[in-house]
């Protein structure tokens, strides 16, 4: 009977074992203490992401005691030594869409698990490491990392519940910082924008969007705006004016080429091209050629381009609005306030009459409307 109970006794342990393995594995829904976090934010069209947990303090002592300075022998898994896994559960992880630059050093694109080393000089080093599917820190292993950086630690308010957050964020970098307790750990992330774009340009033009002429005309437009290769941008606004089935020639695309042969050095090229291009466009599409010309401080080249304007749109908006602002860049108040006055009466509406009545209310005072 004894053997009996015993046997029972066995099965019912190991029939319970498989059911709490079986609830460990189902139960991972329940509310945690150190609840997940995602923060993300794109720099230009690259996507930079951090996935975390976030410990409370709840009145520990963290730097140095909950955090241990320095590496540390965690007692289980496979590491030696292992940094802080930068927040709390499985490994923090950071991704990125585009390749970055930290501290001068390129890390690739891809996903990555975040570690720290924290010091307590008030230094620390950032590690990126290939293993991104661990718990913790316990399976560390510096023939992991992708990349470590030093950085300087710095002190701020309370953070109660630990904090990643992106500051200073610009067209092509951004601060990415673990905030918690009274500590700061900060790096910087930047990314070649300019060369990211082209390359998805390269890309996608060979795809679906490659069908449509106003992609080609995008493409040039942003090389020509952002130092890319003129020549390419030549061949991009090339195949959107002629020889493609999509291709049509516009003021648009006639304007991009004219600028990018300015831009080569080739000014009288340029000058010609947009000349084509006048009956083409529309008269804001004139106009705003005008502005253009008035911002580059081509001021007798930009009236003549006005009066065409009024010539080939009679007295439609904004025609008048434009010779006044022609006439002023070249210092004639006299025209200027003539045709503020005319462009009164075509405005289509209210914004419109009001920017002009402050306009005629600065050139009757003698003074420059642009």
């Amino acid at each position: 009977m004894k053997k009996n109970y015993s046997a029972l006794t066995a099965k019912i342990l190991i029939a319970l074992f498989f059911v709490s393995g079986s609830a460990v594995a189902q139960l991972n829904f329940l509310p945690r203490g150190s609840q997940v976090a995602k923060v993300s934010q794109r720099i230009g069209n690259t996507d930079v992401t951090v996935v975390y947990s976030r410990p409370s303090v709840n009145d520990r002592e963290i730097w140095g005691a909950l955090v241990p300075y320095g590496m540390n022998n965690l007692g289980f898994g496979t590491a030696t030594e292992s940094p802080w896994r930068a927040g709390a559960n499985e490994n923090t992880i950071f991704k990125t869409s585009h390749d970055l630059t930290i501290g001068g050093k390129t890390l690739p694109a891809g996903k990555y698990g975040l570690h720290m080393i924290v010091n307590e000089d008030n230094t620390a080093t950032v590690i990126f490491s290939k293993n991104h599917d661990a718990w913790g820190s316990f399976f560390y292993d510096p023939a992991d990392d992708a990349l470590r950086v030093d950085v300087e630690t710095t002190e701020v308010s309370h953070v109660e519940q630990l904090t990643y957050m992106f500051t200073d964020v610009d067209a092509n970098s951004a601060v990415v910082s673990l905030n918690w307790e009274k500590k700061q750990i900060p790096f910087k992330v930047e990314t070649d924008v300019t060369n990211n774009v082209l390359a998805e340009i390269r890309q996608q033009l060979q795809t679906t969007p490659g069908f449509a002429r106003q992609s080609w005309e995008q493409a040039a437009n942003f090389a020509l705006n952002n130092d890319g290769d003129l020549d390419e941008a030549m061949g991009w606004v090339d195949a959107a004016i002629a020889g493609q089935f999509f291709s049509q020639k516009t003021f648009n695309n006639l304007s991009i080429k004219s600028q990018i042969l300015a831009k080569q050095g080739k000014a009288a090229e340029a000058d010609a091209l947009m000349q084509e291009a006048l009956p083409l466009g529309t008269v804001f599409q004139v106009h705003g050629y005008g502005r253009q010309l008035i911002g580059q401080g081509q001021t007798d080249k930009a009236l003549e381009i006005f009066k065409w304007n009024a010539k080939n749109h009679k007295d439609t908006w904004p025609v008048h609005y434009g010779l006044a602002r022609g006439y002023s860049a070249v210092g004639d108040h006299k025209s200027t306030v003539k045709h503020l006055k005319m462009a009164m009466e075509n405005a289509p509406a209210q914004a419109n009459k009001d920017r002009v009545a402050a306009n005629l209310a600065k050139a009757e005072k003698g003074e420059a409307i642009n």
